[in-house]
């Protein structure tokens, strides 16, 4: 088998993953129902896992619009919020100027912003930054779907879009599925997980 196929059956792979991670939940009713609005979208719902109970998504790494390479290696040591989207997904477009409101505020206190873009060639990615205001980099994971990947056997995204809290350890510390509508509680998912590391240092 050649590795262009291999690709293409992974890839095929993490959408069936994601369909059948939603089959008994409503994301799964909104893809039969043939609404045609492009994506799946989450109800906002919070899910955040004790630190003993975490999973560790497989290593993955990716380039940005910018043509930058980040792994999830240099992500460890620091708390990372992880944001799934595209541009031509509604929610996307309406909580891209809070997630980048947060990215200001906790950059200063070490945590990382990283997206991940799962439809879009490099100039659209990049005209969305432009438009919204993002400046923290996104992954273009359309063509390899490595990221999806990754997150597929520890909590498959399910909708779009999705944001996960990863600890300073990589794990998967929370996961809001659909649009941020509260970014007050993403703000302090993730204050409380940079604790968690503060008080481990201590």
């Amino acid at each position: 088998m050649t590795p262009g196929r291999r690709r293409g059956i992974a890839v095929l792979a993490v959408a069936a993953a994601l369909l059948a991670g939603c089959a008994s939940d409503p994301l799964a009713e909104q893809y039969r129902s043939g609404s045609e609005k492009g994506y799946i979208a989450g109800d906002g719902t919070v899910e955040t896992f004790p630190a003993g109970e975490r999973k560790t998504p497989d290593d993955f790494s990716g380039e940005t619009a910018a043509g930058d390479t980040v792994s999830s290696e240099e992500l460890v040591g620091s708390v990372t919020v992880l944001n799934f989207w595209y541009a031509s997904c509604p929610p996307c477009r309406v909580e891209a100027p809070d997630l980048e409101d947060l990215n200001q505020e906790l950059s200063a206190e070490g945590v990382r912003f990283l997206g991940v873009n799962v439809r879009d060639e490099a100039g659209t990615a990049a005209s969305f930054e432009r438009e919204t205001g993002v400046t923290y980099p996104s992954l273009l994971d359309y063509r390899t779907a490595d990221v999806q990947l990754a997150f597929s056997s520890a909590i498959p995204p399910n909708a779009v879009p999705t944001t996960l809290v990863l600890d300073a350890d990589g794990r998967i510390a929370a996961r809001i599925l659909g649009q941020v509508t509260e970014p007050g509680i993403l703000r302090s998912i993730v204050r409380d997980t940079v604790a968690e590391t503060d008080t481990e240092v201590d």
